[in-house]
């Protein structure tokens, strides 16, 4: 079995490139060995100059077609965001043959994405299509908190007619299983209320009652270590604190706000219960500072480091 990393060098016009080249410079030989990167070579080497590193890429770069490469920086583009869709695409194919182990993805611009004819949500929407997937679930972990979304890129009103007890079972079960396979042989796992309070017992509605408390309830039946719904507004405090290994956040905000704000530049992104393994950085494509070489690659290296333990520990 292939213990390659691959990394999807996200939107061209991004600050991707940079921290593809930066984490690669910052390897050992033996891990450098064991990585390679889906992208443009032309791009590449462009962002190399403007990181002012040396580090070799021939032989660690999948080198993919761009039209006018390097493109400009910063700027939104339709060619970059077809070119973002195909490194993705060559990696997922490449993952699914076993040539590679794990993705790890830089990031893409939603829009430049549509504007070149993939209309899909962001990265997890698209491996789903890409793999069959019926399902995936959008996990978030930091070094004291992990969070996995019951749903994300939704509205909000739509995000609470997804929070039925299936759904949310169906969720817990996906968490426990992650979190067992990255060597966490009994995970403590909480489940955030969606209304004020758990709804107070009716008074803010009865989502939590007839759809949250039941999905829990079946989860302890099977056996697993689950506890719910807790109010949002303190159960992140105390998983953060210790309390719990994982909280299942019902909707995108209640489960990003928190990872953003106790570990904004190196949290993770992890598509759980995907047919391949991918983890992902936590930010977007800052427009604004690409190609000045200051792009801070701490998240990238925090991907990449959480990919070698989800190859460590082999599928499930």
């Amino acid at each position: 079995m292939s213990d390659i990393i691959g990394i999807t060098m996200g939107d061209p016009c991004g600050v991707g490139p940079e921290i593809c080249i930066k984490a690669l410079a910052d390897m050992s030989p033996i891990n450098r060995a064991r990585t390679r990167i889906y992208g443009n070579m032309a791009t590449l080497q462009a962002a190399r100059a403007a990181v002012g590193v040396e580090v070799e890429l021939d032989g660690h770069v999948v080198d993919l077609a761009l039209e006018g490469a390097p493109l400009p920086w910063g700027q939104l583009s339709p060619v970059a965001g077809d070119a973002a869709f195909r490194f993705i695409e060559k990696a997922v194919r490449d993952a699914q043959a076993g040539s590679i182990a794990c993705i790890v993805t830089a990031p893409i611009n939603k829009e430049a994405l549509n504007l070149a004819g993939h209309h899909y949500d962001g990265h997890t929407g698209m491996l789903r299509s890409l793999t069959g997937a019926d399902h995936a679930y959008m996990l978030l972990a930091s070094e004291r908190l992990k969070v996995i979304h019951v749903s994300t890129h939704v509205s909000l009103k739509d995000a609470i007619a997804r929070a039925t007890p299936e759904r949310v079972l169906a969720t817990i079960r996906a968490g426990h299983a992650h979190l067992r396979r990255i060597g966490i042989d009994a995970p403590r796992i909480a489940v955030a209320g969606i209304n004020p309070h758990c709804g107070e017992n009716g008074l803010f509605g009865t989502e939590d009652d007839d759809h949250i408390a039941p999905a829990v309830s079946a989860a302890r039946a099977e056996g697993i270590d689950v506890q719910g719904p807790i109010s949002a507004d303190t159960v992140f405090h105390r998983a953060y604190s210790g309390g719990f290994d994982l909280v299942v956040a019902q909707y995108h905000d209640q489960g990003h706000i928190p990872i953003k704000l106790v570990a904004f530049d190196t949290a993770v992104n992890v598509s759980v219960e995907l047919p391949i393994d991918r983890t992902s950085v936590d930010h977007g494509t800052a427009f604004d500072i690409a190609g000045q070489g200051l792009a801070n690659h701490g998240n990238m290296n925090a991907a990449i480091a959480y990919a070698r333990k989800l190859v460590a520990g082999g599928r499930t």
